[in-house]
């Protein structure tokens, strides 16, 4: 037996091509067969090609076997995954397919079933859902990539173009190198498929009827939980220069991942980091609203009628701490606006849009970032811990001011009630322990990331630069003990907003009634560690 041939280019001279995604196929098959490839193809693909005027084997004529079992079984034949695998050059193999009438393949072009577009689909039937799992795609697609060294495997229509390119300049060929980037791709490909099916199943307790709508738990945290996300960007470092880093997307093009840069320097890890926290927070009101972030906490954040007042009112809270910080805007950013932030040095900015005089703009500024973000859907937060990783869902809790429990004898005024809406919405987003003084819909004092409550709420009165006098404050967790509170009244605050819960709650409503403070529970928690 003599060893296989690892010749760095092979030439392609059978396809096979089988895909649910029509995109660019009729252009990339015709230029196939100018090349002289034989096309083999299946059911609609098949039909596809004909239709514009290209002469296609069909694959029961290559197998012998009509397509059947309502197409589920199309592909899955030894005369198929024989022309995949068989090892060329390889003196066994060679007289194994001889013998058998198998003829190599040298190509395959498959994209699968699209399963999760099906399974996202609202009322799917659960016998649809499970037609629409691929089998002799994935099967198709493992054996070419596994025999990479003889076959091509194509499973992005992204790949047609260098492809076509590469076959021109080599008349016909494609590189060892070229082969094996794309078997990478395919296994990826195989991976993502199987886990999202799998993850899809098991959020469906009982298996329905197969013409039943098929009902999943939304609620449930997976059994397994898969993370099979490419590579989007490699960082130039982590979190700091010594540590290696890279940015991961889901492909959907939402959220601070799918962000599009529109301007300034690459973005590093921290940006990234920073710029979730700034745009998470925006999403939490409906009306005009700025954060400015820094090391992922607020060092401001504002509403406003325009994105200029939400902007000034912001940066009013902690000037100081802004320089050099991460924007977030929840509106399109307009010539006013960007006239005023443009003044202040910035790492990043994201917003859903920008003007094209805000862009001009902001050209004279070359090192800053501009990233246009399109709000993505919740999504379960996963943290990592020494030997795992912890899954919890995204904390989408809101309430309104008619859920709030008000437990002292003075209720809050109509003005303090908007303020302490606000100002729990942004507690939501700062680091634990933490305590937010706001008025008006600004915040003047915020005490983040402290061991002590007590801390939270000196700290956050020690950096206010507006006057404290008449804010009111958020408290991220309850007061284990009344001198929290008297900590937030000697501030100037004269409301509070916190979850309740602690055994000393009737002490600490005591206390806010001595101090002629207006208190109201939330019942819920907003942790942020």
């Amino acid at each position: 037996m003599t060893s296989p041939s690892l010749s760095p280019d092979k030439p392609i001279r059978r396809a096979l091509l089988s895909v649910t995604d029509k995109t660019g196929l009729v252009e990339f098959a015709k230029r196939l067969a100018e090349f002289g490839v034989e096309l083999i193809s299946t059911g609609g693909t098949a039909a596809a090609l004909r239709a514009a005027g290209l002469l296609v084997r069909d694959i029961s004529d290559l197998t012998g076997f009509p397509e059947m079992l309502d197409g589920r079984v199309k592909t899955l034949h030894p005369l198929v995954h024989g022309g995949l695998l068989y090892i060329r050059g390889n003196l066994e193999h060679e007289a194994a397919v001889a013998a058998h009438g198998i003829q190599p393949i040298d190509m395959v072009v498959v994209n699968l079933y699209a399963f999760e577009k099906t399974a996202a689909q609202p009322g799917v039937a659960f016998g649809h859902l499970i037609e629409n799992i691929d089998i002799g795609g994935p099967s198709m697609v493992r054996s070419a990539a596994k025999n990479f060294e003889d076959v091509a495997i194509v499973t992005r229509v992204s790949d047609y173009p260098p492809l076509l390119e590469e076959l021109q300049r080599t008349e016909g060929s494609l590189s060892r190198e070229t082969r094996w980037r794309l078997a990478k791709q395919a296994f990826a490909l195989t991976s993502a498929y199987d886990s999202a099916i799998a993850t899809t199943l098991e959020k469906i307790a009982d298996a329905p009827e197969p013409k039943s709508e098929a009902t999943f738990d939304t609620n449930a945290l997976p059994k397994t939980l898969r993370i099979n996300l490419p590579r989007a960007q490699s960082l130039r470092y982590g979190e700091n220069p010594h540590q290696c880093a890279a940015l991961y997307a889901d492909g959907s093009g939402l959220g601070i991942a799918g962000a599009k840069q529109l301007g300034g320097k690459e973005l590093s890890f921290n940006n990234l980091v920073d710029l979730d926290a700034c745009w998470e927070l925006t999403q939490e009101f409906d009306e005009p609203m700025v954060a400015i972030i820094k090391h992922t906490n607020p060092c401001g954040a504002a509403t406003g009628a325009t994105i200029l007042e939400a902007y000034q009112k912001a940066l009013a809270c902690d000037p100081v701490s802004a320089f050099g910080g991460v924007i977030g805007i929840n509106r399109p950013v307009d010539t006013a606006a960007a006239e005023e932030i443009a003044k202040l040095f910035v790492e990043a900015i994201a917003a859903p849009a920008f003007s094209p005089e805000a862009l001009d703009r902001f050209a004279a500024k070359k090192n800053l970032r501009l990233v246009e973000v399109h709000s993505a859907p919740p999504a379960p937060i996963v943290k990592h811990v020494s030997g795992g990783l912890l899954l919890q869902d995204a904390d989408t809790a809101r309430i309104s001011e008619g859920e709030l429990d008000v437990v002292t004898w003075r209720p809050p005024t109509a003005e303090e009630l908007r303020s302490l809406i606000f100002a729990w919405r942004v507690c939501k987003h700062v680091k634990s322990n933490s305590i937010v003084y706001a008025r008006d819909g600004q915040t003047v004092g915020i005490g983040a990331g402290q061991m002590s409550r007590v801390d939270a709420a000196r700290f956050g009165a020690q950096k206010a630069v507006l006057p404290l006098k008449g804010t009111v404050a958020a408290s991220d967790a309850f007061f284990p003990f009344p001198d929290g509170l008297e900590a937030v009244a000697a501030a100037g605050a004269t409301a509070v907003i916190q979850p309740g819960g602690s055994v000393k709650d009737q002490d600490v409503i005591a206390a806010a009634d001595k101090l002629g403070m207006a208190m109201v529970f939330t019942g819920i928690r907003h942790f942020r560690h």
